[in-house]
């Protein structure tokens, strides 16, 4: 099972990694903290202080097209804030 689907790269969570060492994902919706912790661990070799979560709900969207009105769904997906300990940083830009 992949735990981490993609990192978060806002302007908001890189803020947070530079001031307050926290890096944000976004993790297949059924992990829990233990299971995301051990991920970020394992992947890049930090050790990991603090894990929130946050479930997100996919908002409804509609669009007036030429064929009419269109309605769906963005997706659900849930949203793990990771902390780091010490001086551990993640790089999410030494692979380009």
């Amino acid at each position: 099972m992949e735990i981490l689907i993609r990192p978060l790269i806002t302007e908001k969570m890189t803020i947070q990694g530079e001031k307050l060492n926290r890096y944000g994902f976004v993790v297949d919706r059924t992990a829990n903290k233990l299971e995301i912790k051990k991920a970020v661990e394992d992947m890049y070799g930090v050790t990991v202080k603090n894990v929130n979560t946050a479930n997100y709900h996919g908002k409804r969207k509609s669009r007036f097209t030429k064929a009419g009105l269109l309605t769906g769904r963005a997706n659900h997906y849930k949203k793990a804030i990771v902390t780091l300990a010490g001086e551990d940083k993640i790089d999410f830009y030494s692979n380009i």
